[in-house]
């Protein structure tokens, strides 16, 4: 098993950073990369041809490999996942009264362009919301979802898992379901991309849109998109002089092409060789490769399980491990909690976590360990006590 990687990282000592789900630190291998960007940059004359292009696509082959996609080809680099979605809805028809389902309480950028696309069309907006009983919560949920899918369902946008509470949702199931009814399936992958072991190949998904933000390592501002083969011949919200053929000859760029590069680079944002970003992707990417999903969930499983315990003793609702991830999820706060007492006492020790209404979302990674949990509890303990 993987040990604590608080080394690669400058978190300091007095610092409990438990809040990855909304912006990750920098490895120091990615503040590097970055600098040397910078000092590219500093340089223009240091920057050829090559370097618009060759970057971008060992960055891409990295993302495919990490969500096991064969031809980096499927693979756009976007600076958004609300981009990735307008994308998305750009390209899909739907009839008068289809359905488009979500999932309640999905982050905004998963939502927002459904909308629009319903309000186009005509469609429905079908929400499955998370069930009222504690109990086996994100099995029903699942059920749920499957059950809502049917012959009106022309598409299903939803997240590997819930971006605030760490449910983790059947994805093969509804996949499954979904190409019974030729329902487009669109993922969400910011909260798990990195975390958890995803693979387009067992789910088959018609796009897979993350953030690159959060459990990826890159710097604020990028995202990674996998299209599928209904998106093949699709149009894009721009037009990027460096998604046409033959765009590496700088000489022939005025014999204006007609033709894109092959599947979804016509989707590529534009200016996505950016020297400093591209840098850090790369190098973020190539660690998290290094280190695995499967060992990061594993590590992140290792050192909360006793913490888990420990808050259910308090009084805490915690979903059962069968059914959320292990580097997030949602502790639902005991009755008589005194929320503003407790934020305070976290602020004063230094441990940074997410409050999402009568939750605290934690989000751990291999710069945590077990002790970053204690204080955390014992922070919980006192505020029942006021």
């Amino acid at each position: 098993m993987l040990q604590h990687q608080k080394d690669l990282f400058n978190i300091p000592e007095d610092i409990t950073y438990l809040n990855t789900a909304a912006q990750s630190p920098s490895f120091k291998a990615v503040y590097d990369a970055g600098i040397k960007g910078l000092k590219q940059k500093k340089l223009p004359h240091t920057i050829g041809i090559s370097d618009y292009f060759e970057p971008v696509i060992e960055l891409k082959t990295l993302f495919a490999k990490l969500v096991d996609v064969d031809d980096f080809n499927r693979i756009a680099t976007i600076p958004s996942v609300s981009y990735g979605m307008a994308t998305i809805a750009n390209n899909i028809k739907l009839k008068e009264h289809d359905e488009i389902l979500i999932i309640s309480e999905q982050f905004p950028s998963n939502v927002y362009s459904w909308q629009k696309l319903a309000k186009k069309y005509n469609a429905k907006i079908i929400t499955v919301s998370a069930p009222e009983s504690k109990k086996d919560r994100t099995k029903q949920w699942n059920t749920n979802i499957l059950e809502a899918i049917s012959e009106k369902t022309a598409v299903i946008a939803m997240g590997h898992i819930h971006w605030s509470n760490g449910s983790l949702f059947n994805l093969k199931a509804i996949s499954k379901k979904a190409k019974r009814y030729q329902a487009l399936l669109i993922i969400d992958g910011s909260q798990s991309i990195g975390a958890l072991p995803f693979s387009v190949k067992e789910i088959q998904p018609d796009a897979l849109i993350c953030a690159g933000y959060k459990w990826l390592f890159g710097p604020y501002g990028c995202a990674y998109a996998y299209y599928g083969s209904h998106f093949d011949d699709g149009e894009p919200i721009e037009e990027n002089w460096s998604n046409r053929l033959n765009s590496e000859d700088f000489t022939g760029l005025t014999n204006y092409e007609a033709q894109y590069k092959p599947l979804a680079n016509r989707y590529s944002v534009g200016e996505n060789g950016s020297f400093i970003y591209v840098k850090m992707q790369i190098e973020a990417l190539k660690q998290i490769i290094d280190w695995t999903p499967k060992a990061i969930q594993d590590y992140c499983k290792n050192i909360t399980s006793k913490a888990v315990k420990d808050l259910e003793q308090l009084g805490c609702n915690i979903e059962n491990t069968e059914f959320r991830t292990h580097h997030l999820f949602g502790i639902e706060l005991p009755n008589g909690i005194n929320i503003e007492a407790l934020k305070k006492d976290l602020s004063k020790h230094n441990i940074f976590v997410s409050f999402r209404g009568n939750y605290i979302r934690i989000s751990c990674h291999l710069f945590n360990t077990a002790e970053d949990f204690r204080t955390l509890i014992n922070c919980m303990t006192s505020a029942l006590e006021k």
